[in-house]
């Protein structure tokens, strides 16, 4: 699958801030790659980039409408059809992380097959898997984890990829979510993996490497949501990860879309991802942690990641605030 560059990142009637994360990613990471951005006038997620008409991006020269939200079940409401229609008609392709098809819409495939545009469902795998074997591979393997879902995972894999090419280091960003997938420009869409083949998606994401080589996984959900620990667990497995960093939000106090149940605390999450990990790794071990702590002040911020950091002698950093060069001095 090739994603034509420029993007125009569709944020619609995003509900929340989270809601578009997939447009905030793309954005942070690769800037180079985005024209602007179009909302509606509902939309309560803000993203720094310039808002566009669908003809003034493509005069700008967009060639891609990248669906940029997500929503639970991962659906396209009707309401979106007329822009993405706009969008064809100005020559764009369609890029889509959601679960439903571009092409189940009648309207969305008539106007493709008119204009010769792309439907690009990134979201849907593009290969069969192996089962998992959980057999030893070469190389070195990092893999994000977390107390939730939309916890800083994908951040924090990348940061930590960032800075490891910084030093000189081979470090290769494995993508596993939409998101990640239009970042790095390939991956597997894990959540949409039959679940027999999870752990295998994995394996082959991340085959035999030098012995010096690290990929930094990234990782999806929780062993604790009701709704995403089996991609977790099947991800866990597959990884075969040497090394874990535990992702958290300090200021939430419950799942994302499973508000009714509340996170677990760090002890418990961290012994479990760490027992569960063991079957296809024994060694594997926790590096440190990675806060998001966006919604704290500085001071306390930083006052709440020391008292992590004393409980368990391990280096706690906020990604955005000062970087990982901490977590990658444990890298070995």
């Amino acid at each position: 699958m090739t994603i034509q560059k420029p993007y125009l990142l569709f944020i619609g009637d995003a509900s929340e801030q989270a809601a578009a994360k997939m447009a905030h990613g793309i954005a942070f990471w690769t800037p180079e790659n985005v024209i602007g951005k179009i909302s509606y006038p509902e939309c309560k997620a803000l993203i720094d980039v310039p808002e566009m008409s669908i003809g003034e991006a493509a005069k700008k020269g967009a060639k891609t409408l990248v669906i940029g939200l997500v929503n639970s079940g991962g659906f396209i409401p009707e309401n979106w059809l007329k822009t993405l229609v706009e969008a064809m008609e100005a020559g764009m392709d369609i890029a889509s992380g959601m679960h439903t098809r571009l092409a189940e819409f009648p309207i969305l495939k008539q106007t493709a097959e008119k204009t010769g545009v792309k439907l690009l469902d990134v979201r849907i795998p593009q290969q069969d898997y192996p089962v998992g074997n959980g057999k030893k591979r070469t190389g070195k393997r990092l893999l994000t984890v977390g107390t939730d879902c939309s916890a800083g995972k994908m951040f924090t894999a990348l940061a930590l990829t960032a800075e490891l090419q910084k030093q000189g280091k081979k470090a290769t960003f494995r993508a596993t979510g939409q998101t990640g997938i239009m970042i790095a420009g390939e991956g597997v869409p894990v959540d949409a993996v039959v679940a027999d083949f999870i752990a295998g998606s994995i394996e082959i994401l991340t085959p035999n490497n030098d012995p010096d080589h690290w990929d930094l996984i990234e990782g999806q959900g929780s062993l604790f949501h009701p709704a995403y620990a089996g991609v977790s667990l099947g991800l866990l497995h597959g990884a075969q990860a040497d090394t874990l960093v535990m992702c958290h939000v300090p200021t939430r106090t419950g799942m994302r879309g499973a508000s009714h149940y509340p996170l677990p605390d760090l002890k418990s999450c961290l012994e479990l991802n760490l027992q569960t990990a063991k079957l296809t790794n024994p060694n594997v071990k926790c590096i440190g942690f990675a806060f998001n702590t966006s919604q704290m002040p500085e001071n306390e911020a930083r006052s709440y990641m020391d008292k992590v950091e004393k409980e368990f002698g391990l280096p706690c950093v906020d990604p955005v605030r000062e970087g990982v060069k901490r977590l990658v001095e444990k890298m070995n």
